[in-house]
C-alpha cells in the first residue's frame, strides 16, 4: 500500500511479519477478534505517525501568511524533504527497534 515507505514489506494486515505483531504466531492461529485488535492497532499507529508528520512538515515548511493558495517552490522542497526524512528516521528507529528486540528474545 505504502511501497517503499515502511520498507518495502506489503504483507496484509492479519499476516503479521517475523518479530512484527502477532508474537510470531501465524495467521491460522490468531483468532479473529485478536487480528481486528490487532489491525486496529496499526490503524492507529499509522494515523498518529501522519498526523504527527502533517503537523510537524506544516510547522516546518509553509509559510504562516497565506499570499498564494498554491505552494511556492521553496515550500514544496522543504515539505519532499521532511517527509523523506520523516520516513527515513522512522524507519531506522523501527529497524533498530526490531533487531534489539530479536536479540533479546
Amino acid at each position: 500500500m505504502f511501497g517503499g515507505v515502511f520498507g518495502g514489506s506489503q504483507k496484509p494486515v492479519g499476516q503479521a511479519a517475523p518479530g512484527g505483531m502477532g508474537g510470531g504466531m501465524g495467521q491460522a492461529q490468531m483468532d479473529p477478534n485478536a487480528q481486528l485488535a490487532a489491525a486496529e492497532q496499526e490503524m492507529e499507529m499509522v494515523t498518529d505517525m501522519f498526523a504527527r508528520l502533517g503537523d510537524l512538515c506544516y510547522k516546518k515548511c509553509l509559510i504562516q501568511r497565506y499570499s498564494d493558495e498554491e505552494l511556492t517552490k521553496a515550500e514544496s522542497v522543504c515539505t519532499d524533504r521532511c517527509v523523506a526524512k520523516y520516513f527515513q528516521v522512522n524507519r531506522d528507529v523501527s529497524e533498530k527497534l526490531a533487531k534489539l528486540s530479536q536479540a533479546n528474545q
